[in-house]
């Protein structure tokens, strides 16, 4: 299929952020409360971020990437990677962000349009994949 663009990657992993900003303000309003209220709300704001890269593993797509129509599958065989390698998939990301941040520009002049983390996984990005409207699907 045809491989999602830079700008467009980058557009559905800033919907994932802004999707976790309530749970942020939350965090804050409660650890004028009580600190341990804000920390519970932090671990919580964790669990949503890795379950977002667990949907990414399972299903292809996190959130932001359905909004998209993006998805995330094995460049070799165009299946999902599983869940925990999506998980895995997040981590990984760190070598992207090791040399200034080149890794996360690398789509903008590679031929798979591929970062560090997708040579690494045999992962491709691929572009026109059924859109999903926001609500609780979305989530599932």
């Amino acid at each position: 299929g045809q491989l999602a663009d830079w700008i467009t990657r980058v557009l559905a992993t800033l919907i994932d952020g802004v999707l976790l900003v309530p749970l942020y303000i939350v965090a804050i309003v409660l650890a004028q409360v009580a600190t341990v209220l804000g920390l519970l709300v932090y671990l919580v704001i964790i669990a949503a971020a890795l379950y977002f890269q667990y949907l990414t593993g399972s299903t292809g797509a996190s959130p932001g990437k359905r909004l998209m129509g993006i998805k995330v599958v094995k460049e070799i065989d165009g299946q999902v990677i599983g869940g925990g390698m999506g998980i895995a998939r997040s981590f990984i990301h760190i070598i992207d962000g090791i040399p200034c941040y080149l890794g996360y520009f690398w789509p903008l002049w590679d031929a798979k349009k591929q970062t560090f983390t997708d040579k690494i996984m045999s992962t491709v990005v691929l572009a026109n994949q059924p859109k999903q409207s926001f609500g609780p699907e979305l989530f599932k």
